[in-house]
């Protein structure tokens, strides 16, 4: 295979980049392109027959063994049958029409997407209790992170202490560049790469090995499971024990995303397909996934699940605007980003002695400026036009931000190159505290729009306004109202899978401190608050071993939390903020320790997913014969995008609680306009009935084209048990009708 294929290529979606496609061209031939053909479940044990059959393939199709076995990038002869090849547009289009092919399609490209938040969320290390304690800390559980790789000699992943490598366990320690066999250890015990269709560009940049030059990748690996690391700080800030969500579990490392240390990095739906393949043959209990999926290329994903994984994937970055939500499938956990009981607080001293508040990441002025009056400067927006004329040189400059993006990178970028010597930006959300980290030699304070019009009146009816700014300390407890969805944190509803309820919880993922290369550092998006699901699946998979990943996926839904720690709504980030409903945070907040005994379970038999799954061309042994509404499914909430008069919807729920004879009797909110009906109200177990069926009846009370309209439907025992469904339904009357105004 030569050099030049066109392809679009995978971006890490996290810590709040910005996210573009690139079209690069590396030809195999005129036309060729890297092209992905799936051909449904394995016809053969043996993988190597696997891949045999697929050079059978493809030598029909090319003419030759030779050409068939240079075309094919990737074999995927594990957990499901497919490969990826260089083929041109016209042999895609004839392969398409073989009986065998599910579907071709070329490789695009996919987006990637902590000394508190574990206190936040009541895993306290230590002091044990609950689901930390009763799970050891998530031992023996094997975590597969699909990402940019990992930094092996990070304090995060020190092995000492840990026993032997889990004899199931049957993966490999590739080595490449700076990365040999002794980086994998008892805490890493395993690492690949995948470099099929990434551009040179990136690859030459990068460590061609599993060593993460982006730095992506050994973030989230240690906010799963890091080990325990005292005193982990950035720059005394956040100081504190830093440590995984299940700090004994195992770490299984594949390499399919590459490139810029800057936050975004390039991948592409081979090298991530393999990344799946592999790790099903591996023996991975989890899989996280802190990039973005498109649906038509979530069958690995579903072929993982089949197998007994949990697949756990970030929601995106393209909040705070609803329907721009990604990894929607059904059998994948979708997990929203959330706040933290914590804060950086940075004080403000106006020339007349008035203090005022921002927030910031403030830790390395010099004693030129510190805590030293300077000018103060009205910059308005703080774009170039609207300096333009204005001399700021060796002043602070307040910039008002008033669009929905936040304004603080082209402010910081617009008065540096004027030589400014800092900026204080007052904007709709002050949860964005990273944007500050590229503030070297310049101070930079973050403020809402209420202190921004105090600071502006100081400086119009100040003859020389002048500004002090204080070093940034930490605020943690009951002080710091939270958690809040927030606001960068993908929306639904889900376009691909309307009647799937998206996202599935929500969980810490701002300004979380995790491990990069040897330090310590902020990061917030999507991509940290997934691996916080990871860890708590780690612990759960732990202490219920036969707990299937339905099952584990309910048990975080029903149990999760929609109020905060005054008892008052969670609200979601945005223009304006409000309180959150499932289209922010699905179930809510995940509540780890209630998770681990949720009551009742809504499970699900993975080949019921396979109805659902839709298949391009014929019928398969995994597809429906009917395709039927994806809210059939025995999902742990409802969704129902086209309610036109009445629709009943049936669910299935299994007793795992420690009661064996229990009573639940249902407690529902209908969603206005639509009035609800429950049968039976009560559901009765024992030893012999551990399983009940239900049914909800939802009818439109009025005839008209609607929006979505929230309820929830919960199951309590009297006890300690209230398994908590959300629901959301739309009314209307045409099937298609496009809602503009």
């Amino acid at each position: 295979m030569t050099s030049q294929t066109h392809f679009c290529h995978v971006f890490l979606l996290s810590f709040l980049t910005l996210q573009f496609c690139q079209l690069f061209s590396t030809e195999a031939e005129a036309g060729a392109k890297l092209y992905i053909v799936y051909l449904g479940e394995r016809k053969h044990e043996n993988p190597d027959h696997v891949t045999a059959s697929h050079h059978d393939m493809l030598t029909s199709l090319l003419g030759s063994k030779e050409e068939a076995v240079s075309s094919i990038v990737y074999s995927y002869k594990h957990g499901f049958s497919g490969f990826a090849a260089m083929l041109t547009e016209a042999q895609a289009e004839e392969l398409a029409e073989s009986p065998d092919v599910i579907s071709v399609r070329p490789s695009r490209n996919y987006e990637l997407q902590t000394t508190r938040s574990w206190d936040f969320l009541g895993l306290n290390y230590m002091h044990p209790t609950g689901l930390l304690k009763k799970s050891n800390y998530g031992d023996g559980i094997i975590i597969g992170m699909v990402d940019t790789g990992i930094w092996p000699e990070s304090r995060s992943f020190n092995d000492d202490g840990y026993s032997p490598v889990p004899s199931r366990w049957r993966g490999v320690c590739q080595v490449g560049v700076a990365f040999g066999a002794n980086n994998c250890s008892r805490k890493v015990i395993g690492a690949r790469y995948y470099t099929a269709g990434i551009d040179d560009s990136n690859l030459r940049i990068d460590y061609l090995s599993p060593r993460d030059y982006n730095g992506h990748g050994t973030f989230t690996a240690s906010v799963a499971a890091g080990s325990l690391v005292r005193g982990a700080s950035f720059h005394g800030l956040a100081a504190g024990d830093a440590r995984g969500g299940a700090p004994r579990a195992r770490l299984a490392v594949y390499k399919a995303v590459w490139g810029s240390g800057s936050g975004s990095g390039a991948g592409n739906t081979a090298t991530v397909l393999a990344a799946i393949d592999d790790a099903i043959h591996d023996g991975v209990d989890i899989l996280s996934l802190s990039l973005v999926v498109l649906e038509e290329d979530s069958f690995g994903s579903l072929h993982a699940v089949a197998k007994g994984i949990t697949v756990v994937y970030a929601a995106g970055n393209l909040g705070p605007i609803p329907q721009l939500l990604f990894n929607t499938a059904p059998w994948v956990i979708t997990v929203a980003a959330s706040t933290i009981d914590r804060s950086f607080p940075t004080t403000i001293i106006l020339g007349n002695n008035q203090s005022l508040v921002g927030q910031s990441i403030f830790y390395n002025s010099t004693s030129e400026s510190k805590n030293k009056y300077m000018p103060l400067v009205l910059g308005g927006s703080c774009s170039p036009e609207s300096l333009n004329g204005t001399d700021i040189s060796g002043s602070i400059v307040l910039c008002l931000a008033y669009s929905l993006e936040p304004g603080f990178p082209t402010a910081l970028s617009t008065v540096q190159n004027a030589g400014g010597k800092g900026l204080i930006v007052a904007q709709f959300t002050i949860n964005v505290l990273e944007f500050t980290k590229q503030c070297i030699g310049i101070i930079c304070v973050l403020v809402d729009f209420d202190i921004g019009y105090q600071i502006e009146k100081y400086i119009t009816t100040e003859r020389s306004p002048q500004v002090a700014v204080e070093l940034t300390h930490n605020a943690i407890g009951k002080e710091v109202l939270s958690p809040k969805v927030a606001w960068f944190s993908s929306r639904g509803p889900a376009i691909p899978f309307p009647g799937v309820l998206k996202p599935d919880v929500a969980a810490p993922g701002v300004s979380i401190l995790a491990a990069k290369r040897d330090g310590y550092t902020f990061g917030s998006g999507t991509s940290a608050a997934c691996p916080h699901v990871s860890g708590v699946v780690a612990l759960l998979k732990s202490l219920h071993p036969d707990w299937s990943h339905a099952a584990i996926k309910s048990a975080l839904v029903t149990t999760a939390s929609i109020t905060n720690g005054y008892g008052m709504p969670i609200q979601a980030e945005g223009n304006p903020r409000k309180i959150a409903d499932p289209f922010d945070f699905g179930g809510g907040q995940i509540d780890p320790d209630r998770a681990a005994d949720p009551g009742l379970v809504y499970d699900i038999d993975p080949k019921e997913y396979y109805k659902f799954f839709n298949c391009t061309t014929g019928q398969f042994d995994i597809c429906a014969e009917v395709l039927q509404p994806v809210y059939y499914l025995n999902l742990p909430s409802i969704s129902i995008p086209d309610l036109k008069t009445t629709t009943a919807v049936w669910r299935t729920v299994t007793n795992v609680g420690e009661e064996v004879d229990a009573v639940y009797k249902a407690s529902f909110e209908s969603p206005p306009g639509v009035q609800m009906v429950v049968e039976p109200p009560t559901l009765v177990f024992d030893a012999t009935a551990k399983v009940r069926s239900f049914k909800v009846t939802f009818t439109a009370t009025h005839k008209v084209q609607g929006d979505y309209m929230f309820g929830s439907l919960t199951w309590l025992d009297g006890g300690a048990h209230a398994v908590r469904m959300p629901i959301a339904v739309r009314v209307v009357i045409r099937d298609f009708y496009a809602d503009v105004a």
